[in-house]
């Protein structure tokens, strides 16, 4: 039965849901790790053991583990787990600097899989009798990012070994690593020696830092004035002239990709002369606020960021950093706002504030949860009403069904789809789905005009669980039809379609033609409904009941009367939303 066909739903990437009971109501949550206690220092692998190959229930131990490089052979990974059908999962969290290209090597007997973030790079996942290796290319974004490698053992020798590594081919790595961060100078006047510090970068493929220097009213020459692998170099060489100057640091990787510098660093004597004040600033929105972004001004240790509510109005300040960009993490989302920025040299001058900038935060709040969802089964699946949302920017529902799993005390939504796209003043649904008795798991999602979507925000909607109707025919349809029958559900008024083949052309059996039946519940069982010419292999039926589930089947007829045996189909068909 294909009911993807017959019920024109609207699918997407199939996700599994954990279950769990509150207060009568299920709501989706994410497996809880089975060991907090056990924490491992990145880039430490958390390596837990379980008893099964579907990562079931608690883990049996788990500990830390430097690499991920086992041959098990026939025997237990550990003691107290089986040798055969068990599963270990490794996790770590560790940040990636810049990011860029990365190998992700697996080599396994039996399963292997490789998540970056949640989404799955490797899958190997087959019960093989030797040892299967893959490598695969992936780009990975700057920050923090979590790999979880997953191992299944079902039988026979049990290995698995797991690598990651950048690719610092310059043909293939284009990425700059991320600039020094946490820039420091101190300049002692009694020997006349600039020392720099900053923190060590994150990058993984890091060949060392770069520093260039310049004269206060020039620019950096290209040709950098020291190269080191530490976080720290003293200049003796800076002249003592009582000018000032700059210092920049910027990182390069294997590949040769230089980063962006660090802010300025400067050396100077004292005075009491403010600096220039910066360009207008630019103003973005990010996910946690407004970012302000302006060009460095020379000779400039930190900046100040001030901000008003109109353009004309009372700037307040709230913030100050030492590098070229600040995050406004207060502002309020679809609120305008104007800022303005000043510049502060070593001394403490501040400079005139700068040409005002503007930005509004843009909304990234989703809909609350959509409540009151109720599911009715019906003779074509379920009809469903919910709540109205409260959200004042909703712009759509969307329906999303899926099968209950349940397994070792645990329930499961799997196969989770979308089935509908709505309108935001709908809050009823007939949602058609084959009515053979199955447990199914149904909620609906809100989005706003911004297309921020509680369920795929929180992965936590109110899920309802549902039992269809069983209507299927008592009488089973027997095997051996030469015929083959399709049925499709009914399109405006011309009614369900059925379409059948699979005689050869002037076989006997099709000399006086077909004959259609029509499954009745109430009779319990295959009723004609119409005698068909021979040559037609098409019939539109328009008596059957809408809002149901239709059961058809198919004879061939021989001119002598004797009747093949039946081909079957069905179909559903939903009134109209």
């Amino acid at each position: 039965m294909n009911l993807a066909r017959r019920t024109n739903v609207t699918t997407s990437a199939a996700t599994a849901v954990v279950l769990a009971t509150a207060g009568g109501l299920l709501t989706a949550v994410a497996a809880a790790p089975a060991s907090a206690a056990t924490s491992c220092n990145s880039p430490v692998y958390k390596r837990q053991f379980f008893s099964n190959a579907t990562f079931s229930g608690t883990p049996k131990r788990t500990d830390c583990d430097a690499s991920i490089a086992e041959n098990w052979g026939a025997g237990s990974p550990a003691p107290g787990l089986p040798k055969d059908k068990f599963g270990v999962r490794w996790t770590l969290t560790r940040d990636f600097g810049s990011g860029g290209p990365f190998a992700l090597t697996a080599v396994a007997q039996d399963g292997i899989r490789v998540y970056v973030d949640g989404t799955r790079k490797v899958d190997l996942w087959k019960n093989v009798s030797s040892t299967v290796k893959k490598t695969v290319n992936v780009t990975v974004p700057s920050g923090k990012h979590t790999l979880r490698v997953d191992y299944a053992h079902w039988n026979g020798n049990a290995n698995v070994n797991f690598a990651y590594a950048p690719r610092t081919s310059a043909t293939v790595d284009r990425v700059k690593p991320l600039a020094p961060t946490a820039p420091t100078v101190t300049y002692d006047k009694t020997t006349g020696k600039a020392k720099l510090t900053w923190a060590k970068n994150k990058e993984m493929d890091l060949a060392g830092y770069r520093i260039y220097r310049r004269l206060n009213g020039t620019s950096f020459g290209s040709a950098p004035l020291a190269t080191t692998t530490a976080t720290t170099y003293t200049d003796s060489t800076v002249p003592k002239t009582g000018q000032t100057y700059a210092y920049e640091i910027r990182a390069h990787d294997k590949a040769g990709n230089q980063s962006a510098g660090t802010a300025d660093l400067t050396v100077t004597t004292v005075d009491k002369t403010p600096l220039a004040a910066p360009a207008r600033p630019t103003v973005t929105s990010e996910d946690k606020g407004l970012r302000l972004g302006w060009r460095g001004v020379t000779g400039a240790a930190s900046y100040r960021v001030y901000r008003s509510t109109s353009w004309g109005g009372r700037y307040t300040r709230v913030g100050s950093t030492n590098q070229l960009s600040y995050l406004d993490t207060s502002a309020t989302e679809r609120v305008p706002y104007f800022y303005s920025v000043t510049s502060l040299d070593s001394a403490g001058n501040e400079s005139p504030r700068s040409l005002v900038g503007e930005g509004t935060r843009e909304d990234l709040t989703p809909p609350p949860a959509v409540t009151g969802l109720k599911a009715t089964p019906t003779e074509y699946g379920f009809k469903l009403h919910w709540d109205a949302n409260p959200a004042r920017d909703l712009y759509r529902y969307v329906v999303y069904a899926g099968d209950l799993l349940r397994e070792e005390g645990q329930q499961f939504c799997v196969d989770v789809h979308q089935v509908e796209w709505l309108s935001p003043n709908t809050t009823s649904y007939a949602y058609a789905t084959g009515p053979d008795g199955e447990e199914r798991c149904l909620f609906v999602d809100a989005l706003d005009t911004k297309w921020n979507s509680h369920y795929e925000w929180t992965r936590s909607p109110n899920i309802v669980i549902a039992t269809e109707l069983d209507t299927t025919p008592s009488v089973p349809t027997p095997e051996g039809s030469p015929l083959s029958l399709a049925v499709w559900d009914e399109v405006g008024s011309e009614g369900i379609e059925l379409t059948w083949g699979g005689l050869p052309q002037g076989s006997p059996l099709d000399a006086a033609g077909y004959r259609i039946y029509r499954w009745n519940p109430a009779t319990t069982t295959y009723e004609k409904i119409i005698d068909w010419e021979s040559d037609i292999h098409q019939y539109f039926d328009t008596s059957a009941k809408p809002g149901t589930a239709s059961y058809y089947w198919v004879t061939a007829v021989a001119a002598d009367g004797t009747e093949s045996l039946p081909a079957g189909d069905w179909t559903v068909t939903a009134p109209a939303n």
